[in-house]
């Protein structure tokens, strides 16, 4: 167990609900508290989890409140000072140890990362540093492949070890090296042991001499060992089927992704010293902020552990995160000195939704309504034009499904688990509020509908193509069962036919039903399963492709 000797705080702010009246909170009598409370009407309870938030001016903490509760069985209170995990928004503190070391002379963000890292396989071209740091490695998401093997994040004690074993067992990369974005934790793990190898310290080691101390992060440490005893910890909780609290907890030692345990006092601290570069200096904060650039020449939203961009017209510097229950979201608005961190041990809050509200009400006088994305998208197009274009599309980089639905003027894209909203620009052109395009192209194909080109933040003519409803016979259905085995995952799958349906079954014969999407694909959740055939037409693959896992292929045993 780690020495720590803690630094006696008076807390910024005690007790839970709304606007209590004995609550001192540390506000600068700006905004209304009460608007800001009823932003946490949902967290506020006596009886569940909630959510902790501060609120910074040019460096300064105006603001701090608590609500709900950070430990159900002992009726603890959050307060300002609880300890909560972020989730990913632990990335940008290991990018910055990253930085650092390339700012010593110790590594160049240029080397190729299997100097540090001789387990990874030699895929032909150069993985570099600087790839990790903007998730354009290709590397896939270690956590996904694992889940994929039947071991979801906080079903086994994750390690660094594991990490290792299974990115070193992946045969192929999500695509070439700095071709494409995708979001990936292996790049984050991979930059800890990284961190590790060259200094020779621990990477909690580095970061509290680099980082955490010289900022006064007193209340901050890595989740490297996560039986140690933390004080002031909250614990994570979701809802369950029968509609009682249950505790969800990273019960993992996996570092470097996320697993930082931090206040958002603690946060506010980092995010300030990204504006004045008071540790670390000027090049420390350009090559944080260094957006990535794609082999296409496109600049994405991605810089080191940092999303680049704006919020109804305003600069802003953000990331999100979530880790089992926890939820954390911290956001900067450079030209206007204000910073939000907002921390949650509920696992249904939406930490980005709660911080902007918190945002919207600090900068009222700056945000012009007229400059926000969905107000630009207010022309008038026929429902019956919209209706045509929804259907099912695959992306043809994945070989993923998309499915797009009308709703009057509105395509509404369905995106992991939930439905991102696109309102016309013009006939043939739907826009987001997160800088999600969808431009659709004349020439109708499948259906009597055209294809599209998506652009997002982080990447660019994503070419989506129209395909037709698929409805196989029972016979068509039979061709596809059989056993199907990935050694990059260490999994084998059974796919079979129950009541006139394609089922796939891990070794245990749990299984969940297959929907049949385009011919010789199916669909799971956000997962497609794509059967491949040779060239007699007996199929003698499979091929999975998810949002951080592109194309795993599965050899038929049998």
């Amino acid at each position: 167990m780690k020495t720590r000797i803690w630094t006696l705080l008076i807390p910024l702010s005690i007790g839970v609900g709304c606007a209590p009246a004995d609550q001192p909170d540390l506000d600068d009598g700006t905004v209304d508290l009460a608007a800001l409370d009823g932003v946490f009407a949902d967290f506020a309870a006596e009886d569940g989890p909630g959510c902790a938030v501060a609120v910074s001016r040019d460096g300064q903490q105006v603001m701090t409140r608590a609500f709900g509760m950070a430990n159900l069985e002992y009726d603890i209170a959050n307060t300002g000072e609880t300890v909560f995990e972020p989730g990913s928004v632990s990335k940008q503190f290991t990018a910055a140890a990253t930085v650092m070391l390339a700012l010593d002379g110790a590594i160049s963000l240029d080397d190729d990362i299997r100097k540090y890292l001789p387990e990874l396989p030699d895929y032909g071209e150069p993985i570099t540093v600087r790839m990790l740091l903007n998730h354009t490695s290709g590397l896939r998401d270690w956590g996904s492949i694992a889940g994929i093997g039947g071991w979801d994040r906080t079903t086994r004690i994750h390690t660094h070890k594991h990490m290792l074993d299974i990115a070193s067992r992946q045969k192929a990369l999500n695509y070439e090296p700095g071709q494409y974005y995708s979001y990936t934790n292996t790049g984050y793990n991979l930059q800890a042991v990284l961190v590790e190898r060259v200094s020779g310290m621990s990477f909690e080691e580095f970061s509290q001499e680099r980082i955490f101390k010289p900022l006064g992060m007193t209340k901050t440490q890595w989740r490297d060992d996560f039986t140690e005893v933390v004080e002031d910890r909250s614990v994570g909780y979701v809802k369950g089927d029968d509609d009682e609290w249950h505790m969800l907890m990273p019960f993992e030692n996996v570092h470097g992704n996320g697993g930082l345990l931090t206040t958002v006092g603690d946060l506010l601290k980092f995010t300030h010293n990204l504006d004045t570069g008071e540790v670390g200096g000027p090049q420390f904060l350009e090559e944080m902020h260094r957006q990535g650039v794609l082999d296409s020449g496109q600049e994405i939203a991605y810089a080191s552990g940092l999303f680049v961009g704006e919020y109804k017209g305003l600069r802003e510097v953000q990331h999100s995160g979530g880790t089992a229950a926890y939820r954390g979201f911290l956001t900067r608005f450079p030209e206007h000195g204000l910073a939000v961190s907002l921390m949650c041990n509920a696992g249904q809050a939406n930490p980005g939704g709660l911080a902007h509200e918190v945002a919207d009400l600090y900068l009222a006088d700056a945000i012009s309504e007229d400059d926000a994305p969905m107000e630009m998208a207010n022309v008038d197009v026929d429902a019956a034009r919209v209706a045509s274009l929804a259907g099912g599309f695959r992306d043809t980089r994945t070989g993923q499904h998309i499915r797009l639905t009308a709703d009057g003027a509105t395509l509404n894209w369905a995106v992991g688990g939930g439905s991102l909203a696109l309102l016309p620009t013009s006939a043939t052109e739907f826009v987001s509020p997160n800088g999600v395009s969808i431009t659709f192209e004349t020439m109708p194909q499948a259906g009597g509908r055209p294809a599209a080109n998506m652009d997002t933040p982080v990447a660019n003519n994503v070419r989506i193509e129209p395909v037709a409803e698929y409805a196989p016979t029972p016979a068509q259905l039979s061709e596809f069962t059989g056993e199907y085995h990935s050694d990059e995952a260490e999994v084998t799958y059974w796919v079979e036919v129950e009541d006139g349906a394609l089922v796939i079954k891990d070794r245990y014969g749990d299984g969940e039903g297959l929907e049949p999407v385009y011919p010789d694909a199916f669909t799971q959740g956000g997962t497609t399963f794509i059967f491949r055939r040779d060239q007699s037409g007996r199929i003698t693959q499979a091929s999975l492709s998810q949002g951080r896992v592109w194309d795993l292929r599965f050899e038929r045993v049998q």
